[in-house]
């Protein structure tokens, strides 16, 4: 799919509240502001397409502690690619894309569940309560025009294999569906892979996450 990269990165931003992306010649650069992210260097680049070199002249360039990389290829070998400093998630995040349709019908949250949805600033939010009113799952969804980036999934251990997960999914993606978007975007774990494809999602490519610690200079 062309252009699955901007498209994450567009709808990423607004879901986070980061700093609108700035274009480079190999991808984007994000400033999100938080101690743990200061900002992230993503590639825009899939597979074998990645450019070695181009990742190693970054990630030279990067000094200071909370700067991420984000790079869709495999991390056994963007990690050797890394300097000093660098720590490497070593489980990859897959890209992922669907095609979005409305269901044929809507259906409600899972016996003793509720089920809420509202929208702020461009961003959709389901969260499903649990019959004592905690937290049982979330997620969000960023309609982006032709695109929508779906973004936190999450379903607490206690409420796992209860189809709640899947619910989330369905009602993000109707969401999004309803306001003319037609292809779904998402950055899921390996924990979340499963569950995606079984919803018709496609991995694109595998996605390294690389974040710079510093060097001890004593």
């Amino acid at each position: 799919m062309d252009g699955v990269v901007r498209a994450w990165v567009t709808g990423w931003v607004v879901s986070r509240g980061a700093a609108a992306p700035e274009r480079e010649p190999w991808g984007f650069t994000v400033d999100v502001g938080q101690v743990a992210q200061v900002s992230r260097h993503v590639f825009d680049a899939l597979g074998d397409a990645v450019d070695e070199a181009v990742v190693r002249k970054v990630a030279g360039g990067v000094t200071g502690a909370g700067v991420w990389l984000k790079v869709f290829h495999d991390p056994a070998v963007v990690g050797g690619w890394l300097g000093e400093g660098w720590w490497v998630d070593p489980e990859p995040g897959f890209l992922m894309t669907v095609p979005l349709t409305a269901p044929a019908e809507r259906t409600g949250a899972p016996h003793g569940y509720r089920l809420r949805t509202w929208s702020v600033g461009g961003v959709t939010r389901v969260l499903v309560a649990a019959p004592d009113g905690s937290l049982a799952a979330r997620g969000q969804v960023v309609p982006t025009g032709a695109t929508a980036v779906f973004d936190q999934i999450e379903t607490v251990a206690a409420h796992q294999r209860r189809g709640l997960g899947s619910f989330v999914m369905r009602t993000l993606q109707a969401a999004a569906s309803a306001t003319g978007a037609e292809t779904g975007v998402l950055a899921g774990t390996p924990a979340g892979r499963a569950l995606y494809e079984s919803l018709g999602w496609h991995v694109q490519a595998p996605l390294t996450s690389a974040k710079f610690v510093g060097t001890d200079a004593g």
